[in-house]
């Protein structure tokens, strides 16, 4: 049920104008940046302080020039506002005197690509684990894992965030006792026409789908109200194909990748397919995946295996939007969380959360397959991966 809130804010993710992989895959083809910033979000303790930045050399896939971009505590995921200016994060504990998780504003310098804090606020909900920034950057929808919620924050014109206008809270359970006690929100979308929000539940086996109101911030149930996964699944991130005529969703506790054909016209998803993430023959112990990513091209998608240690790879049919397992690749991987694909759809960044390291991975532009580049810097923690051209 949707309610009202007037308490204090704080949320944000973002796909910002930098970082739209049909700058190298569309028609209109922009130029190549000379160089990407790689901002890795971390958790925080003795090995990270905050966020940390690398220059990515988009011809060799190298990161060099490791910086602590910003301190902040425990900034596990980031998003970008689309115009390149902004970059907000979540914050797991509480901001000072606040109930929930915070959410963090920061400025990135043009030149530098350093981080200057604008302002945080409350997400509302306990734990925080990620958040998107609307495509016109008005607003940020953030959800809640631990309270199992969505907020939508909005954002002023110096990037700062605002008081919440609306709040969900999500209501329910699902098949896993352990893990499905109630509701736990994961992970935030919204289509290329700003007019429909997607909203993985872990919780309740459910991607939820909400009506978006761009200029009031408001989330209210769609018709169809979401898309089930088969129970004990547990629904984490969405990722849809550049023509959104497809998205899928990685499935954390059984180790599984959902495809979905995707209705424009009335936001709705319809199930085609789910597939294993795990190589073939299986996997005996514990494991779990995290992040799901499509390939710019639109041909391959993506997902994390932590525990089993691997990137599973398929490639999609065009037509159909099926997928066909191509390969798991877990050379120098060791529970990777998030990752990403540079916009030239080149190169894959691994974060590799309890190695203290991000590694880079050469892809296949045939059949998406990945090859170690050998090229690894140490990051505390780390937990997410975003990246933007660096402005010339």
């Amino acid at each position: 049920m949707a309610l009202p809130c007037h308490s204090v804010a704080g949320w944000l993710v973002l796909a910002s104008a930098f970082l739209v992989p049909t700058a190298v895959f569309a028609a209109d083809k922009k130029p190549t940046p000379r160089t990407y910033w790689v901002y890795i979000g971390a958790y925080t303790g003795e090995s990270s302080k905050g966020i940390y930045r690398f220059d990515l050399d988009p011809a060799t896939g190298k990161l060099t020039n490791k910086t602590l971009a910003a301190e902040s505590a425990s900034p596990s995921y980031l998003a970008f506002h689309p115009n390149g200016r902004f970059l907000y994060s979540v914050n797991e504990i509480p901001p000072p005197g606040k109930k929930g998780g915070g959410v963090s504003a920061f400025a990135i310098d043009q030149k530098t690509g350093d981080l200057t804090f604008l302002n945080q606020e409350s997400s509302v909900g306990a734990g925080p684990c990620h958040l998107i920034v609307d495509k016109e950057g008005k607003h940020v929808i953030a959800a809640n894992y631990g309270g199992g919620s969505v907020v939508v924050l909005p954002i002023d014109e110096n990037g700062r965030l605002g008081e919440p206008p609306y709040f969900v809270q999500h209501k329910g359970k699902g098949k896993d006792p352990g893990r499905q006690e109630g509701p736990h929100a994961h992970c935030a979308a919204l289509d290329a026409a700003n007019r429909f929000a997607f909203v993985c539940d872990l919780g309740l086996d459910k991607v939820l789908i909400y009506k978006y109101d761009e200029e009031k911030g408001t989330l209210t149930p769609n018709d169809p109200p979401a898309a089930d996964v088969a129970p004990g699944s547990g629904p984490r991130h969405i990722a849809f194909t550049p023509d959104e005529r497809f998205c899928y969703a990685v499935n954390e506790l059984n180790s599984t990748m959902t495809a979905f054909a995707y209705d424009a016209d009335h936001g709705a998803l319809k199930t085609l397919q789910t597939l294993s993430t795990l190589p073939k023959g299986g996997f005996t112990g514990a494991t779990s995946c995290a992040e799901c990513v499509v390939h710019p091209s639109g041909k391959f998608v993506f997902g994390s295996n932590r525990g089993q240690d691997s990137i599973a790879t398929f490639a999609i049919d065009p037509k159909t939007g099926h997928m066909t397992y191509v390969a798991n690749q877990g050379e120098g991987i060791k529970v990777p969380r998030g990752f990403t694909v540079d916009p030239t759809g080149t190169w894959a960044v691994v974060a590799n959360q309890d190695s203290d390291s991000v590694v880079v991975f050469r892809i296949d532009p045939k059949t998406g397959e990945l090859t170690p580049t050998g090229d690894k810097v140490e990051v505390g923690k780390p937990v997410d991966v975003k990246i933007m051209g660096k402005p010339e």
